[in-house]
């Protein structure tokens, strides 16, 4: 899955690389007691518009890390597999 600007910030959190890319574009909401309870509601395109976050290069890095963690996530799960065998 590639994070949009219609991910919402519970979607985008649940990968687990997402939180240092927010915190590298100084997402307010991380901190927010309010944002907690709004996660399912809250998408990033109206953060990034609220807070004026430059939010094609945020989606750029969230989608990055998203696709490094897939990649060595899928090699630690070979290996796993061929230790077994």
């Amino acid at each position: 899955m590639d994070f949009t600007d219609k991910s919402t910030l519970e979607e985008i959190l649940e990968f687990s690389g997402a939180e240092d890319v927010l915190v590298k574009y100084e997402v307010p909401c991380l901190g927010c007691p309010m944002a907690k309870l709004e996660m399912q509601d809250l998408n990033i395109g109206q953060i990034c518009a609220m807070y004026g976050i430059d939010g094609e290069n945020l989606l750029k890095d969230l989608n990055s890390a998203a696709a490094a963690y897939r990649g060595t996530a899928a090699k630690t799960a070979k290996t796993k597999k061929k230790g077994k065998g």
